[in-house]
């Protein structure tokens, strides 16, 4: 069962109340038109790891939206209280795991913007995916998300409730026997998973090689891939950034989807494809994460 901590005038810092009962306005704005933004963050032992990057990242969306700055000190104390209350999370390489998102929404007209936290046992899926891999699609982002940069009214960049659209291409990624899918521009430029960020190895010569697409072209930066980059190369890796196609997925030495949650999930196949998977390079890439 979901942890729900509310923080409101009476309780600025987050009180704990009854997931079972009524908590969001009817005609609250981030329910009805997804006005709102948020942050899925994976708690290591009841710690939420790389919690600083994820609340700029929420003050960075917040203020895209014109929503008031969070109070980093009032989440950090909800988020506290709710990991101090819930219940047991499975133990995996770096602990005990648990989800933890901030939602901010815009709230009703009349009482504006209010923020609550969730926290939930990692879900059986995510583990299963981390340890099992997963199957992925090349899908058309549709235009190059790089172009909407010079609109802000277009949002690039902030993390906002209205994942309608990533939603879709799950389900459309299943019928099609698939898990992920990853979005491409019209001339197969690598951009991101529906959910996550993709990063590919190569072994050249003595050397390993971590790359991702390039950052600033209209991709969410991503947490996790950034520590695994920064871990990388303190052990001796050069880093790349894009561009990336297809045909560098298919000819690497391993392919990852990397999100805060699912932390790394190796691709075993594109297209169909068998990828190479390497799972001494998972252990690898995974033992960063768990130290850091």
């Amino acid at each position: 069962m979901n942890t729900v901590v509310m923080l409101t005038e009476d309780h600025p810092h987050g009180a704990l109340v009854d997931p079972a009962q009524p908590l969001i306005n009817i005609e609250d704005q981030g329910l009805t038109r997804g006005d709102g933004v948020f942050e899925t963050m994976l708690a290591a032992n009841r710690t939420v790891r790389k919690l600083e990057a994820h609340l700029n990242r929420l003050s960075n969306s917040a203020r895209m939206m014109d929503l008031p700055a969070p109070d980093h000190e009032a989440l950090r104390a909800a988020i506290e209280l709710g990991l101090s209350s819930t219940e047991t999370g499975p133990q995996t390489v770096v602990g005990e795991e648990h989800v933890v998102k901030i939602m901010i929404s815009r709230g009703t007209v009349e009482r504006g913007p209010h923020s609550w936290v969730t926290i939930t046992a990692a879900p059986e899926k995510t583990l299963r995916q981390r340890a099992e891999g997963v199957k992925a699609l090349t899908l058309p982002r549709g235009h190059d998300p790089a172009e909407d940069g010079a609109y802000p009214w277009l949002l690039t960049g902030a993390k906002t409730f209205s994942y309608a659209l990533n939603m879709a291409v799950l389900r459309y990624v299943k019928k099609q026997g698939a898990d992920e899918a990853i979005f491409v521009t019209d001339d197969r430029r690598i951009l991101e998973g529906a959910t996550s960020s993709v990063i590919v190895a190569r072994r050249e010569g003595d050397s390993k090689v971590l790359l991702t697409p390039e950052p600033n072209h209209g991709i969410l930066p991503g947490t996790t891939q950034g520590a695994i980059f920064n871990a990388a190369r303190a052990n001796g890796w050069e880093l790349g950034f894009g561009p990336l196609y297809p045909q560098d997925l298919y000819e690497s030495d391993g392919v990852w989807l990397a999100s805060s949650v699912r932390l790394l999930a190796p691709v075993t196949h594109l297209n169909g494809n068998p990828l190479t998977v390497d799972a001494a390079l998972t252990e690898e890439l995974l033992g960063y994460l768990a130290r850091s």
